[in-house]
């Protein structure tokens, strides 16, 4: 059977591949290959600049070649790597073999014992991956949350003046402005945001147990450790991190992961708003043509978009929850624990992709029933009942909150008038009788 959409194991490579396919360049199998393809290029190119002595006449006008290995690098050269691991058992060996062929075919055999030279395979797995997680990042989900972040923006400012009833516990509470509730989430989505951009990208050099063990032994008079760290922040730009074990500890990686999920729980919170407000007809939804909304019931336009969101991000904090306190955790100096997880890593941006692109669909589909927040607003005259208390407290008069506790915790109908008919009731001068009935649900609304 040939691998197809309809037969992928996943839905990330099946149903979703047209919302997911943009990060196979970053977190394919092939993808993975040609990012440790490209450390191990650099690494050879930056021990010839610097320089080791073996290495000193090697002619630096042939580094655009060596880089045209990686950077034009094909499905082809990925199927030949997989084809030397089948004898090698070992995937990073595979690269190393794959570029020797390289350098053989380039006439430069007297120098291919410095490909991979003193390296351990995480040297490669641990630039290769927090590399390809940089570029995803920079490349794919930073534009789409920012699609995002514009959207429900421009939505705060569209409505930022449309009186709505709020509900706390559910029930009737002190009215809000449509667009303020929609301001929430983008403050709390900005912060988490800057948080994100604080994280470094971190990635282990440094040899089988992160001493640089062989390079010392070979070279002892070469500064070990300022030649990593350059090579991984200049070349790569990448931070680095010593001293290490043989594997990076992921803690950065890790806070990476917390912070996408907590940007993610937001998003669900939203969803979950915006599912309600449907519900509470606040909101109708465009109807495409052609499109069902129930299988069974004709009528029926579901907030699908907004449900489709919430359950991908479910499935993405699942596992950034596994990969951050997961990857951390090793026994000793190195187990193999981190390699299988870590070749999840795409997935849960994946099911945030296929989420953030619903949830912009969602949004672009509502309609503001207008008619239906002022029809709830001028049903519920009991919430300003706060506002008169507080202006009765200003003015020092008796047991105001009892007052109006008694007024409008009953089974009976508030109304505009049942307000009205209070306030001459109680024991004020006409100005501040005039000034409590001016208040409405529609315009006590704070700040």
């Amino acid at each position: 059977m040939s691998l197809t959409p309809l037969n992928a194991i996943s839905p990330v490579d099946g149903r979703y591949r047209n919302k997911t396919g943009n990060l196979a360049p970053y977190f394919s199998e092939e993808a993975l290959i040609k990012y440790r393809v490209q450390v191990e290029i650099e690494y050879f190119i930056a021990l010839c600049e610097l320089p080791v002595p073996q290495l000193q006449g090697f002619d630096s006008a042939i580094f655009p070649s060596l880089q045209k290995i990686y950077s034009e690098f094909s499905s082809t050269d990925a199927c030949s790597i997989k084809a030397i691991e089948k004898t090698t058992n070992h995937d990073v060996k595979a690269v190393e073999y794959f570029i020797k062929e390289k350098f053989d075919a380039l006439g430069l055999q007297e120098y291919k014992e410095f490909i991979h030279f003193g390296l351990t395979s995480q040297d490669i797995n641990n630039t290769a991956i927090p590399l390809s997680i940089k570029e995803a990042m920079n490349d794919i989900y930073v534009p789409l949350y920012f699609e995002l972040f514009e959207k429900l923006r421009d939505l705060a400012h569209v409505w930022e003046d449309v009186p709505m009833l709020a509900r706390t516990h559910g029930q009737p509470a002190s009215p809000t402005r449509l667009g303020k509730e929609i301001m929430v989430f983008v403050e709390r989505l900005r912060q988490q945001f800057d948080l994100l951009n604080d994280i470094p990208s971190a990635a282990k050099f440094g040899g089988a147990t992160g001493n640089y063990n062989a390079h010392k032994v070979a070279y002892p008079n070469i500064d070990w450790q300022q030649f990593g760290q350059q090579f991984v922040q200049e070349k790569l730009g990448l931070h680095h991190s010593f001293p290490t074990t043989q594997i990076e500890h992921y803690d950065h990686m890790a806070a990476l992961f917390d912070c996408l999920k907590r940007i993610n729980t937001i998003i669900i919170d939203l969803n979950r708003d915006f599912w309600t407000y449907i519900s509470m007809d606040y909101f109708k939804q465009t109807i495409k043509k052609g499109e069902v909304g129930s299988s069974a019931m004709p009528h029926k336009v579901n907030p699908i978009d907004f449900e489709n969101s919430e359950g991908n991000l479910g499935i993405a904090n699942t596992l950034f929850e596994h990969l951050s306190t997961k990857l951390p955790v090793s026994r000793l100096q190195r187990d193999l624990t981190d390699s299988t997880v870590l070749r999840n890593v795409g997935v849960p941006y994946a099911h945030t992709v296929i989420a953030f692109l619903a949830t912009l669909k969602g949004l672009g589909k509502l309609v503001l029933n207008q008619e239906k927040l002022e029809r709830d607003l001028e049903d519920n005259w009991a919430v300003v009942a706060e506002a008169i208390q507080t202006i009765l407290r200003r003015e020092g008069y008796p047991n105001p909150y009892e007052a109006l506790k008694g007024l409008t915790r009953t089974n009976e109908k508030i109304t505009q008038e049942t307000i009205a008919d209070f306030i001459e009731t109680l024991e004020v001068t006409a100005e501040i009788k005039n000034e409590l009935k001016k208040i409405t649900p529609a315009n006590y609304t704070g700040v």
